[in-house]
């Protein structure tokens, strides 16, 4: 047997492997209930699939090498056939703006207030969101970057409610950290409306254990992230706030993992933890406590002391 019968042998015995990580990417991806997902998603679900150190324990904190090409991916993906894949989007295409409201003939649309909305810096994830129901279900409008700036109707509408807050997705790289910042110098956010950018951090990444790329080195990593703030007020930690506050301090290692080059995308994360985590964030529902935290609670609190209530 010739050599190149032996290499088209393991080629092929190759693409059949991928070919069947992809079936099982496809199944993950788009559990439970059948999601919608985007191309890049499922390119890390494969990876997931093949490197499974998402299931290692988060106190130790890394990110992981992709397990396969992108190109190598794609070629997958084309071998498919030609009916389409469950779940998966197709790539967002920038459409033409319109103004906000257009939509609906109501006169009033803009006369309520609007606790919360959410903007990511991927475009491909707001698409993913919204086609998986968080508007709805959240009462929470998704918006990606390329839309804005928000229609000054919607900017409205966050100042009338009670605690207006819009919510930042971006992703852990150097300048996803500044999104934060680019969001205020684009839109004109109203006085006492909060601004809140929800991750993802270097840090975050690491527990997760998402698989991270790799670019130019960044030299020029700030020794600070964003933190919550208030326009006009107050912000936790950062002063009067007319801009993003630098309220956390980037540990030593992200400041490191930045400046090799590293950065993870929010495609990285598996789709449905992304769901419960937007959803769990905008309504900002905080996590039960275990028994040990409640215990350490009564302990400082005396199990004999009068109720300050």
């Amino acid at each position: 047997m010739s050599d190149a019968t032996d290499a088209r042998g393991v080629g092929q015995m190759r693409q059949a492997i991928l070919d069947r990580v992809l079936r099982t990417a496809v199944e993950k991806a788009g559990a439970p209930g059948q999601l919608h997902f985007t191309e890049r998603q499922l390119y890390y679900e494969m990876c997931r699939v093949l490197q499974p150190w998402h299931r290692a324990p988060r106190r130790a904190q890394f990110t992981s090498a992709p397990a396969l090409t992108y190109d190598a991916y794609r070629d997958t993906l084309r071998r498919h056939g030609p009916e389409p894949v469950p779940g998966l989007l197709p790539p967002t295409v920038p459409a033409p703006r319109r103004a906000a409201g257009r939509h609906t003939p109501e006169p009033d649309l803009f006369d309520y207030g609007l606790p919360r909305l959410l903007v990511c810096e991927s475009d491909d994830i707001a698409a993913m969101l919204r086609a998986n129901g968080v508007p709805t279900e959240s009462a929470c409008p998704v918006y990606g970057a390329s839309e804005l700036p928000l229609d000054p109707g919607v900017l409205r509408m966050l100042a009338l409610a009670e605690h207006g807050t819009v919510y930042l997705l971006h992703d852990a790289s150097a300048r996803g950290l500044t999104f934060p910042a680019r969001f205020a110098r684009s839109v004109d956010v109203p006085e006492g409306v909060r601004v809140v950018p929800l991750g993802l951090r270097p840090r975050q990444a690491g527990a997760l254990h998402l698989v991270h790329g790799r670019g130019p080195a960044y030299a020029a990593v700030p020794a600070h992230g964003p933190a919550p703030f208030v326009v006009g007020g107050t912000g936790a930690g950062t002063g009067a706030g007319t801009g993003p506050g630098l309220g956390f301090a980037l540990s030593r290692r992200e400041r490191e993992w930045l400046r090799r080059g590293r950065f993870v995308e929010l495609a990285a994360v598996n789709p449905a933890s992304l769901i419960r985590t937007v959803h769990r964030l905008v309504r900002e529902v905080r996590p039960p406590r275990s028994q040990l935290t409640g215990l350490r609670q009564v302990r400082r609190a005396g199990f004999l002391s009068w109720p300050t209530a």
